[in-house]
């Protein structure tokens, strides 16, 4: 055989009988490790093969497109078409993957339940895990110990929520990996797990007791999870938490026996999840789903004597409670998320740093927050060197904290939020002018914005006005979020489109995609080529806000935020290439080309068939099934046309 063979190194055509040459071999050279890694899957369209939106945001914007080319759920500007092009194959029931194990259930939402109290001679300690053959490194048992209690100085008298975010030690495997990571591909990106994080999700007691040497009940129980369904847990944890400080360990372990019988987190389905006595209703959003929408979970009437509760949201937090004490800055704010800078939130006590924290990280939704972020923090955390050194720039991270020695401790962090209790305005707030760096001593400074930067764009004064029309007229809370994540969302998609549509430009035209050779490359991102096109296509499209817009893209396109959406979108556009590259070899007569060729050549063609097969089965590669079953229909044809010898170990053998 010549060197490379079938699939591998271009061997130079063999001579059909009539003497022309035959077509090189399909696949094309070997590819494997030459595709840079990944962007985004895309659709055919006028001569392009275009992104299919996966940050959530369609190529077109709402003013751009009619109503033939909504971008549908995912984003991408041409739903329909994608999913003609790239249907996945049916997945195995969700729930005949987790019927084999006892608490397999319970380990695709929760690691463990986790209590931790107060020791006179210990300090903090993990009292009782939850089940008991959970597994949790010492480093990660002290985290979970200091982040579970308010610092001292919030004075949490009382019962308190609040979550924290904490590193997993490394080297540990996962359970259920391949399960969770066949629904973590159905998840809008900003939901996507992070396997490298834990979050807690606390409720904290704190009562005077007598009986007590230190005269305080004091205690935490903590649900640590990989999923950052920050209102589902704090939902869940409001219904039983009360109960097991009464009850104790007997109630706790009812509790996960309750968690192990829950469904799986399947995205999309509406999902009833029993606990004790309570149906919860809820449903996980999709990739799928219009950025900006939540369809309601109606709240059915139960035939027996179980409540039911429809949960309206699982991760969002209520964003205009959150921004009201720095209602001013909520522009400014959304630039310094967006471009990663390192932001300190500085509050009274763990529940509105927490909120705050992830109110900031969700205002540049669909966009996925790349950086690290703190929802509390404290000085006995394991990162506290780390992210408060002062030999190096402070790194691009969001930390809440409630301790006063941060405010002398990371005083040259460019960015601080100074909140104070969080309340709902009876009366319209009050203008606060962004406050000088030099001017915060110390965590009783008067609450703001503490920063020398000047913002890229020009402020909205309208957002502002319809905003302080609603508190006037008291207007719900809830509608004055959604009033206010939609101007998000809307400041986000049109600062993104551009991007989207330069981006989708970079694939290669669909006439380039050949069964005879590799999948063709992407071109390589241009700063320079992609701020062209701002001229013409730029955010002036569907936004009306002014300002340096030019300047904000080139500071994004230096920030982690960007590294991380492009890294996401050239993996999809690469497996977009793959599986229109599997689409054309299926409509090859592969059967007719391996009698053309010699056994060996022939051997070689079925093997790395078969590799096809697993890769697109192993990276959920966006390929019809059908297209599938006729890739193995040609493996199994070409197989049956060999002799006896070879087929009996064709057949036998699997893919490396």
């Amino acid at each position: 055989r010549p060197h490379g063979g079938p699939l591998g190194g271009a061997p130079p055509p063999a001579p059909l009988r009539n003497g022309s040459a035959a077509p090189r071999c399909p696949l094309g050279p070997s590819h494997s490790g030459r595709l840079r890694g990944g962007g985004c899957g895309g659709v055919v369209r006028r001569g392009h093969v275009s992104p299919r939106g996966g940050a959530g945001v369609g190529a077109m914007s709402r003013r751009e497109r009619g109503p033939d080319t909504d971008p549908g759920p995912g984003g991408g500007g041409a739903a329909a078409e994608d999913a003609a092009l790239a249907e996945p194959a049916e997945p195995e029931s969700p729930e005949q993957c987790l019927s084999l194990l006892p608490w397999d259930r319970f380990s695709a939402w929760l690691h463990c339940v986790c209590v931790v109290g107060f020791d006179l001679e210990l300090g903090q300690a993990v009292e009782v895990i939850y089940p008991p053959h959970s597994k949790l490194t010492d480093k990660e048992k002290t985290n979970i110990c200091y982040l579970s209690f308010p610092d001292s100085n919030s004075g949490c008298l009382g019962d308190t929520q609040f979550c924290f975010r904490f590193r997993r030690s490394p080297g540990r495997k996962v359970s259920l990996c391949c399960f969770l990571d066949q629904l973590d591909r159905d998840l809008p990106v900003y939901l996507k797990k992070d396997s490298a994080y834990y979050y807690g999700y606390v409720y904290f007691r704190q009562v005077r007791d007598k009986s007590l040497k230190r005269g305080y009940f004091q205690k935490s129980l903590v649900l640590i999870s990989k999923l950052p369904y920050v209102h589902l847990f704090r939902t869940m944890l409001k219904q039983i938490a009360p109960e097991y400080f009464e009850k104790s360990e007997a109630f706790l372990e009812a509790v996960c026996s309750d968690v192990d019988r829950w469904p799986p987190p399947v995205p999309g389905r509406v999902l009833q999840l029993p606990i004790m006595g309570v149906i919860m209703k809820l449903r996980i959003p999709t990739y799928r789903d219009k950025p900006g929408t939540t369809p309601i979970v109606q709240n059915m009437h139960q035939a027996d004597a179980q409540i039911s509760m429809a949960l309206p949201t699982v991760h969002e937090v209520d964003l205009f409670r959150c921004f009201c004490p720095v209602f001013f800055h909520i522009q400014m704010l959304w630039e310094l998320v967006l471009l990663g800078e390192p932001l300190v939130v500085m509050a009274p006590s763990p529940s509105e740093s927490s909120e705050t924290v992830l109110a900031l990280v969700s205002c540049i939704s669909p966009l996925k927050y790349c950086s690290d972020f703190r929802p509390y923090f404290t000085i006995h955390d394991s990162e506290f060197k780390e992210y408060t050194t002062r030999t190096q720039a402070p790194p691009s991270v969001i930390l809440g904290v409630t301790n006063p020695f941060f405010a002398k401790t990371l005083q040259h962090w460019p960015h601080i939020i100074r909140i104070g209790d969080i309340k709902l305005p009876g009366e319209v707030p009050k203008q606060v002018k962004v406050k000088k760096l030099k001017n915060l001593k110390t965590l009783d400074s008067k609450p703001g914005v503490y920063t020398s930067y000047k913002p890229y764009l020009n402020k909205d004064e309208e957002i502002v006005k319809q905003l302080q029309k609603g508190v006037q007229q008291k207007r719900p809370t809830e509608a004055q979020s959604v009033i206010l994540r939609r101007y998000f969302l809307e400041l986000t998609e049109s600062f993104i489109i551009p991007l989207e549509r330069y981006v989708a430009s970079l694939m290669p035209l669909q006439k380039c995609i050949s069964p005879w050779k590799s999948p063709p490359q992407l071109r390589q991102f241009s700063q320079e080529d992609f701020m062209k096109t701002l001229e013409k296509a730029g955010p002036q499209l569907t936004s009306g806000l002014k300002g340096d817009w030019i300047g904000l893209y080139k500071h994004f396109l230096k920030s982690p935020n960007f590294d991380g959406w492009f890294r996401s979108r050239q993996k999809e556009m690469t497996q977009k290439l793959e599986a229109l590259h599997l689409e054309a070899l299926c409509n090859e007569n592969l059967v007719f080309w391996s009698q053309k060729h010699t056994e060996v050549e022939t051997v070689d063609l079925v093997l790395k068939l078969k590799n096809k097969l697993l890769q697109a089965d192993r990276e959920h590669l966006p390929v019809k099934s059908d297209t599938l079953r006729k890739l193995q229909a040609h493996i199994n044809d070409i197989i049956l046309a060999l002799p006896d010898d070879l087929q009996d170990i064709l057949l036998k053998t699997g893919t490396t």
